[in-house]
């Protein structure tokens, strides 16, 4: 101990201290060392303003450090709240459109009085393939059954065509739309005794989201803007279902007239489809005139 204290260094940081201590003290207002320090004042007040503005210093950073906290804070419960109500606003955007699709889907049922009509969901499409197959949440635990040879025609909520049911599961089925190339239906103008052909999908213009027209007879060719609904022969699809309308017209070929038609639904932004599943008697009575029809037939 008595070394220590006989040591250089070690005295000489003592009293750095101690004048570091008084003059930190005599900064303070009312304090009693500044009559102390009064005759050195020259020495010290420098030393005093230093220590002052490096403890404001420190102060006024540490001031802007939390306020800046807080000011992000901030910001992202405001994000949060923002995103809160544009979430709010798009849910009540999709009700709204959802309700005007109910309203429009009570609408199929009073015009197709004779069909049960079974609504769902679209679940998904086959990625592999543009509209290849559409999957629909209604099955057989719904009610609808499919038979052997049979197919069931589908709706959008407006009422236009989409496709038929090829395949019916318990929770789901699945769905052939018009623009494939396996799917064929018969339609008509929508006039008065108006001229009917064949529509159906083509692969070099599905892309186009179009359908192929043929059997376009010379004498009745339809022009383009011409409206094109389900003409009901083959009793699979009800008489005057809009298809589309006619976007163009190739006479070239006389022997093999043909036109494209683009479908009013459009298949890549379903969200709802209607199934049109006859009611039995309307099957018995089709089936009836199917017997009378090959009895006459056999007959003449």
């Amino acid at each position: 101990m008595k070394r220590l204290l006989t040591n250089k260094w070690f005295l000489t940081a003592v009293s750095l201290l101690i004048v570091l201590a008084v003059i930190i003290l005599g900064s303070f207002p009312g304090s009693p060392l500044n009559n102390i320090l009064k005759p050195v004042g020259n020495i010290v007040n420098p030393v005093q303003n230093a220590v002052k503005s490096t403890g404001n210093s420190i102060s006024d950073f540490w001031v802007a450090l939390t306020d800046g906290m807080a000011i992000r804070k901030q910001n992202e419960e405001l994000r949060a709240e923002i995103a809160e109500l544009q979430y709010q606003l798009n849910m009540r955007e999709e009700a709204a459109i959802r309700y005007e699709e109910l309203q429009e889907a009570f609408h199929i049922r009073e015009t197709l009085s004779n069909y049960d009509i079974f609504g769902a969901s679209v679940l998904s499409r086959e990625s592999d393939e543009w509209f290849a197959v559409i999957r629909a949440g209604v099955g057989m635990s719904d009610g609808i059954t499919l038979e052997q040879g049979q197919s069931l025609a589908v709706v959008d909520v407006r009422m236009n065509i989409i496709g038929r049911v090829i395949e019916v599961n318990e929770y789901d089925s699945n769905i052939l739309p018009l623009l494939h190339e396996g799917f064929s239906i018969s339609g008509k103008v929508n006039a008065v005794n108006g001229a009917t052909f064949l529509i159906r999908g083509d692969a070099s213009l599905k892309r186009d989201g179009l359908c192929l027209v043929t059997g376009i007879s010379p004498d009745v060719i339809p022009s383009v803007g011409d409206e094109i609904v389900t003409s009901g022969d083959g009793g699979l699809f009800p008489q005057g279902i809009p298809i589309g309308v006619i976007e163009s017209v190739d006479t070239s070929d006389e022997l093999n007239i043909t036109a494209t038609l683009r479908p009013y639904s459009d298949i890549g932004d379903l969200n709802d489809i209607f199934i049109l599943v006859p009611m039995e008697d309307m099957t018995e009575d089709s089936a009836i005139s199917g017997d009378l029809n090959e009895t006459q037939a056999a007959g003449s």
